[in-house]
């Protein structure tokens, strides 16, 4: 740390210059201000990593090409010819599954070279599933008898199967035929504890992993190869199908691209791939053979719904994917002067390789607007695989590090310190017979205030039950447990304990923020049982259920105006004011806040959503005046739906629809993932 004696000092001093190398494109290229030029790579690292996070990732590959060499950063793919070359009866392939690629392809293409095809009767493709199991048996014995080839598609599906495939891979790996072999493929585990694969099958394969292509141009040309001269021949309606081929092409590499931006591209990851471009393609002509006209809605449906819609599991998904056919595939692509991307016009009539000529020539550089999305996208996306990152080398370190010394105390004295600071500040459980006993009434909003009072006293008693024990543990007056290590691991990695966030609500916090974050919810709710009345300014973020006070919202003016609870919704006013501004609550509804948006922000003097400014990324929103109205008084035009999530993981923690006011088309916020997030 003596290195770095000063640096806060200097920062504060010489803010322009430390501010202009922040704000540069390109920091880990730049040279430090001042004196600490001189630093050494490791030490300007560590700067990056506290300044700049979502560049780390460019600054280490640099760092690891300056100290190791180019060919350890230099992304070789090794032919499937050589790999086959190392592989026997006894050693198979395993291919480990990417998005959107496919090693079936370059298998395929290697068994016709060698002779092994599927039409020679000397190439078994089986695709594991319900059923498949006896198939699959029944060809490695053909295979290993005979000199075939098999290839078993996603062994992950069939897990109580793999230890019966384990032994006959090890039966037939002797005496069988010298020309018999096995590939395999099987997604890699999401986590740890969910890897089904036998160590066996493991030890005894080669492994080949291929990366999906990253970025619009070579995703663009990816998706361009599948085709040739003569797909662009086929229909005798060439102009229009050409020119919706080309969109279909760049709305797949949309739809595939925006995976790489997490939660804000797609809520959950979907296996798009090149079968479900190749077979839009084969619908769009055969339905501009059978039509006069082009069947815009029909095509749209069977791309959006059924196609690639068939993968999706998401209702916001669903209407991403639906928004972006609606922008690609309109009557006004074949009109000329069509922009798919800010600055990218749809091609005029060309060839097959003038397609490829104009993607070189035309596509801007690559950047999140490509595919519909703000800038500030990349930062995030950029940042959170910075974090992914360091969380695996963390995880990666051996456990024994727990027993080292951190900064001049020993592990133990870590956690035993981060446990009494716990102990110290957690507030005591409420006393839910005195807080029922302040009010008669039981009103939705009053419900409310006891469920979350009864949930965090479940939360509180488990923290004090954990640590307690973890401290009776580490003073050995009692027997280490595997939950007891467990919290111990978590304590000392600053990660929120598993028996904790199971009884808590989501969050993305590491343990400081986290608790810091209870004891701001508890002085809520300190503030709401004083007397049970409903607080002015509502902080929405620190309900356990957000959803149960919206609800309180819409039952409450039910009951007051007696309207039918089915027959209403929710309607949102983005004020100008703060929180501060507020006294007291609103005759009808509740003022909210604690809300943030992603993907754009709020203009206060417009009263309408509004482009995101540049590193921005998640600015907060003004207090939002929220009340009921019967449906059929709901606004619908200049509205765009906007999502409410808890946390940036999206997803599960949805919570709520807000209709905000909007100027643009709410399509552009729609490809923008613009949402509000309850917590950043």
């Amino acid at each position: 740390m003596d290195e770095f004696r000063g640096l806060d000092r200097d920062i504060e001093g010489s803010a322009k210059r430390w501010k202009k190398w922040v704000d540069s494109e390109c920091p880990e290229k730049e040279k430090l201000p001042q004196e600490w030029k001189s630093k050494s790579s490791f030490q300007k690292l560590i700067i990056l990593r506290a300044l700049r996070p979502d560049r780390m990732t460019y600054a280490l590959r640099n760092f690891v090409e300056e100290k190791l060499g180019t060919k350890y950063v230099a992304g070789t793919r090794i032919p499937l010819a050589k790999s086959y070359e190392e592989s026997s009866p006894a050693t198979s392939v395993f291919f480990i599954l990417s998005p959107g690629v496919d090693p079936l392809k370059d298998l395929e293409t290697l068994g016709k070279k060698l002779g092994f095809t599927i039409d020679s009767g000397k190439f078994h493709n089986i695709s594991l599933g319900q059923g498949q199991e006896i198939v699959a048996e029944e060809a490695l014995k053909k295979a290993a008898e005979y000199g075939h080839w098999v290839i078993l598609q996603n062994i992950h599906l069939v897990v109580k199967w793999l230890g019966t495939l384990e032994k006959l891979m090890e039966e037939y790996s002797k005496q069988s035929h010298p020309e018999y072999r096995v590939f395999i493929s099987a997604e890699p585990a999401p986590t740890p504890e969910e890897h089904v694969i036998p160590q066996g099958i493991l030890e005894n394969s080669i492994k080949i992993i291929n990366e999906p292509p990253t970025g619009m141009l070579t995703n663009l040309h990816a998706a361009l190869y599948n085709f040739d001269q003569d797909t662009l021949e086929l229909c005798t309606r060439e102009q229009e199908f050409k020119s919706i081929f080309f969109s279909l092409c760049y709305f797949h590499t949309c739809v595939a691209g925006r995976r790489k931006f997490g939660p804000q591209g797609w809520n959950r990851r979907y296996p798009f791939n090149m079968g479900d471009l190749t077979i839009c393609v084969n619908v769009l002509y055969n339905y501009l053979e059978a039509n006069t006209k082009v069947p815009w809605e029909d095509l749209r449906y069977l791309f959006g719904e059924i196609m690639y819609g068939g993968h999706i599991t998401d209702d916001w998904d669903r209407r991403l994917c639906q928004t972006y056919l609606e922008e690609f595939m309109s009557p006004s692509l074949l009109e000329g002067d069509f922009s798919l991307a800010q600055g990218f016009l749809a091609p005029p009539n060309l060839d097959y390789t003038g397609y490829h000529k104009y993607i070189d020539e035309m596509l801007p550089p690559e950047s999140p607007t490509l595919y519909g999305l703000h800038p500030n996208a990349e930062i995030d996306f950029l940042t959170i695989l910075t974090d992914n990152l360091f969380k695996a080398i963390l995880e990666i370190q051996p456990r024994n590090v727990l027993a080292g010394e951190v900064v001049g105390q020993s592990a133990e004295d870590k956690v035993k310190n981060v446990l009494d600071e716990i102990l110290e500040k957690l507030p005591e459980e409420y006393n839910m017979i005195d807080i029922m006993q302040k009010s008669a009434a039981r009103t939705p909003y009053i419900l409310v205030c006891f469920q979350e009072c009864e949930r965090m006293n479940t939360l509180i008693r488990e923290i004090w039950r954990s640590l307690k024990q973890l401290d009776l543990g580490l003073k050995g007056e009692l027997t280490f447990s595997p939950a007891m290590e467990a919290l111990q691991s978590a304590l000392f990695f600053d990660l929120v304990p598993d028996t904790w966030s199971k009884l808590a609500y989501p969050s993305t916090y590491s343990l400081p923020q986290w608790f810091n974050d209870l004891l701001m919810r508890c002085r809520e709710l300190d503030t709401w049982t004083q007397d049970l009345v409903l607080p002015s300014v509502v902080w929405l973020s620190g309900f356990f259920n957000p959803q149960s006070f919206l609800t309180a919202i819409m039952q409450t003016m039910a009951r007051k105006n007696n309207w039918s609870l089915d027959k209403m919704c929710l309607t949102t006013d983005v004020t100008k004011k703060s929180r501060d501004d507020y006294g007291h609550p609103p005759r009808e509804g509740a003022y909210i806040f604690g809300l943030f948006m992603e993907g754009a922000r709020w203009d206060i003097q417009t009263g309408a959503i509004a482009e995101a400014r540049l590193k921005d990324l998640t600015p907060i929103m003004p207090v939002i005046f929220v009340r009921a109205i019967p449906v059929d008084m709901q606004e619908t035009k200049h509205i765009y739906k906007c999502p409410v999530y808890k946390t940036k993981n999206r997803g599960p923690t949805y919570v709520w629809t807000f209709n905000l006011k909007t100027k643009e088309k709410p399509a552009k916020w729609v490809l923008a993932g613009v949402a509000l997030l309850l917590a950043v």
